[in-house]
């Protein structure tokens, strides 16, 4: 497998590479050379086949020779050893929950596959791998759960200080060991470029192996098909045939997910990226002018992003044309009070209790439904986070129904271990040096 950059399209690097850099040096996102499509017949009878055995088969697509047979299937029974189902709400209306792994939101499919490819590939005698990661809520915890123990790594976690949820900060601040998490005075937008701006400094790279755990690294898009496949199948499975997948979207790696799943051959009737206030592509699709904010504190905190690393990704997989990209993606953006609304619909209507993100994404199915007229399509909702992370936003009635997991009341009982750090670069560039 060969990667190049989205800056220069004549750079060429293998798999490993791409994972230890995370951004090439021009600040590009690397993609694949080449995006291969899935054989017709796996797409055919994808139903008859486990998320374990889909992952294998679509990794195995994509990655090539970078990773022997035996071994990537080890890597993936490994990583995606937790559910992701689609459940059934109403008719051709359903939510896809991702939040079955040990950190109870979706991005423990990228974590947990990263950090384990990290390992593989890491040799005993090489320098430690300081992996730098930004977070707005979830990333984090996934990526210190993905991660703590693994030898030879260590991670530095920046967080916005009162932006996560307590339960989100305790997932990145109890961890001890190989985790280090930095609460940054800031918006997660700051915690970004801190990171991007650590990349880029000549001093750090000369005395660490830095790498990043963000969406912007590779080896955390891979995983992230892997549910949109086996969606996908569940639904074929009940005889669905059109499939509209809504995905909450902060900083666009997970839809970019879901469109690289297309390029290689997955039928999609439509994406729609459903975001809060932070709302950089919805305008950008409506106008044409892709222009970055500062970001925004919402309920829906992980999608909190006023400039998302991935668009360029997006925009890359059809070639910067813009009208291309609308035929398969639509964007529509809502308010807090909006959110709130959604999460008291979807309890009143069908029982079920929905996080900020979920309710975001399933007001989004909702409107393209009733801008379309078209009722006949699977709708596909995403569910990204438990709901339990997010206490504070639910009334008493629908909090007090909320099934609270033991790796959550676990947590209480742990101190909270933070460094306390302002937005200038200079001083999270003194605390990686004086630190470690």
């Amino acid at each position: 497998m060969k990667l190049y950059s989205t800056n220069n399209h004549n750079l060429s690097v293998d798999f490993p590479t791409a994972v230890f850099n995370s951004m090439p040096a021009d600040k590009g996102l690397y993609m694949p050379m080449h995006i291969p499509q899935l054989d017709q017949e796996f797409i055919d009878t994808i139903d008859q086949f486990s998320l374990p055995e889909i992952a294998f088969k679509v990794a195995s697509t994509l990655l090539q020779d970078a990773i022997p047979a035996k071994d990537l299937k080890n890597i993936i029974d490994d990583a995606i050893n937790f559910d992701a189902p689609v459940v059934k709400l109403a008719d051709n209306e359903y939510v896809l929950e991702l939040f079955h792994g040990p950190s109870l939101a979706f991005k423990d499919f990228g974590a947990r596959f990263m950090s384990r490819i990290m390992a593989y590939f890491l040799k005993d005698n090489e320098k430690t791998l300081d992996v730098l990661v930004a977070t707005s809520g979830d990333t984090g915890g996934a990526v210190a759960l993905g991660f703590l123990g693994v030898p030879n790594t260590r991670v530095t976690i920046l967080y916005p200080k009162g932006k996560v949820s307590d339960i989100q900060e305790l997932q990145l601040c109890t961890n001890g060991q190989n985790i280090h998490a930095v609460e940054v005075d800031g918006t997660f937008d700051d915690c970004q470029a801190l990171v991007k701006q650590a990349f880029a400094d000549d001093e750090l790279n000369s005395k660490f192996r830095l790498t990043s755990a963000n969406s912007i690294n590779i080896s955390r898009l891979i995983p992230q098909t892997f549910y949109y496949f086996n969606a996908y199948a569940q639904l074929k499975k009940q005889g669905k045939k059109e499939v509209v997948f809504v995905v909450p979207s902060g900083n666009f790696g997970n839809i970019a997910a879901g469109l690289l799943a297309y390029k290689m051959g997955l039928p999609v009737k439509q994406f729609i990226a459903a975001t809060n206030v932070n709302d950089t592509v919805p305008r950008f699709l409506e106008t044409g002018i892709y222009e970055t904010r500062p970001s925004v504190q919402t309920y829906a905190n992980a999608m909190d992003v006023g400039a998302p690393s991935n668009w360029v990704r997006i925009m890359d997989m059809f070639q910067n044309d813009k009208s291309a990209l609308q035929q398969v993606l639509k964007s529509y953006r809502y308010t807090d009070e909006e959110t709130l609304k959604g999460m008291k619909t979807i309890y009143n209507d069908f029982d079920y209790i929905a996080c900020p993100h979920t309710a975001i994404a399933w007001k989004a199915l909702q409107e393209y439904r009733k801008e379309t007229g078209d009722k006949d399509f699977a709708g596909v909702f995403l569910s990204t986070a438990h709901a339990c992370k997010f206490p504070d936003v639910f009334p008493e009635e629908m909090k007090a129904k909320i099934e609270i997991p033991e790796q959550v009341k676990s947590l209480a009982a742990k101190q909270k271990h933070a460094t306390a750090m302002d937005t200038a670069f200079e001083s999270f560039k003194n605390y990686l040096i004086t630190s470690y």
